[in-house]
């Protein structure tokens, strides 16, 4: 058709070979956990030699980077999708369990996202500043809820400490993971202590 962009095909074929290679490498990490992950069975995984992977993926920690990065946007993405509640309170609970489900449904990448379980590896600044913006709607909210900043590490460390239980004692189930209402409601009464917060009526999730 006249008038349509020349498409690229060589940069084409490049993605889908870099997507090829960070979906192996998932498959190798969940199998084998994060510091398994080796660049000789990643590059058998998807035919080719050891150094061929250095024409996509400088060293293994890009490797790592790029996987962080796709981690930190499926959760954006299911962040800007929740719909807004009614009740912002209402809204915090479910952030919580997004939050929740999405830690305990694959532990691998839970613990790249959130754990500092590979030496020497920093997410790259493009790449943590996705993770920031997680950060940003999460304390905002808080913010509608009327709750103040100061309880922002109070939140993460009893959500992710749910997701961390859950993982570590019962992979796959939900003993832990069923418990975010309650948590969420033991920390909005603590937060109301204070009277910063009106916690309206809820109906129970399991």
């Amino acid at each position: 058709m006249i008038g349509s962009p020349i498409r690229d095909r060589r940069a084409e074929r490049r993605e889908a070979t870099k997507a090829e290679i960070l979906d192996a490498a998932w498959q190798l990490v969940r199998a084998e956990g994060l510091a398994g992950l080796n660049l000789r069975d990643l590059a058998a995984k998807v035919g080719m030699q050891p150094p061929s992977l250095y024409s996509y993926f400088d060293s293994k920690h890009a490797i790592y980077d790029a996987m962080f990065l796709q981690g930190n946007l499926e959760l954006l993405a299911r962040y800007e999708a929740l719909p807004e509640a009614e009740e912002p309170v209402e809204g915090l609970r479910a952030g919580g369990r997004l939050f929740v489900q999405f830690g305990v449904e694959d532990p691998a990448r839970a613990q790249l996202l959130f754990l500092r379980t590979i030496p020497g590896f920093q997410p790259s600044q493009q790449t943590y500043d996705i993770a920031v913006r997680i950060v940003e709607l999460a304390k905002a909210r808080m913010r509608r809820c009327g709750i103040p900043p100061k309880y922002f590490d109070l939140w993460t460390a009893l959500i992710s400490g749910i997701v961390w239980q859950q993982i570590a004692n019962e992979p796959g189930g939900d003993r832990w993971a069923r418990l975010v209402d309650d948590v969420v409601d033991m920390f909005l009464a603590h937060v109301n202590t204070h009277g910063t917060v009106h916690k309206p009526k809820r109906g129970r999730t399991t």
